[in-house]
């Protein structure tokens, strides 16, 4: 077994997105290796007790032991509520498509 393993950091911003391999000791969990990375004195706008945090997409704890050649990404907040958002999008299309009466219309004609 090899001494370190290579595993990569990600954390996007609107503006910008961070990437960075970083190479840990084997048992290094996901909140450790971010800690390692210097993330988080470059951005400290990210909280570890507030941010969730993934691996390759998906939900990852921060004790999570990591594996080599994973990617260990911070999640930002969401700036909108995605069911509030589908909502609003729902009632707009419907409203849209009371004023289609007209163009139903004239193709009977």
């Amino acid at each position: 077994m090899s001494e370190t393993i290579r595993i990569e950091i990600a954390f996007a911003l609107p503006h910008e997105q961070i990437l960075k391999s970083v190479e840990v000791a084997p048992g290094t969990t996901a909140e450790q290796a971010i800690r390692q990375s210097g993330v988080l004195e470059k951005h400290p706008e990210i909280d570890l007790a507030k941010n969730k945090i993934g691996i390759f997409g998906k939900l990852a704890k921060p004790d999570t032991t990591l594996r080599d050649k994973d990617r260990v990404e911070i999640y930002r907040p969401l700036i909108a509520d995605p069911k509030e958002v589908r909502k609003k999008r729902a009632e707009e299309g419907k409203v849209m498509k009371k004023g289609g009466g007209d163009a139903a219309a004239a193709d009977t004609e």
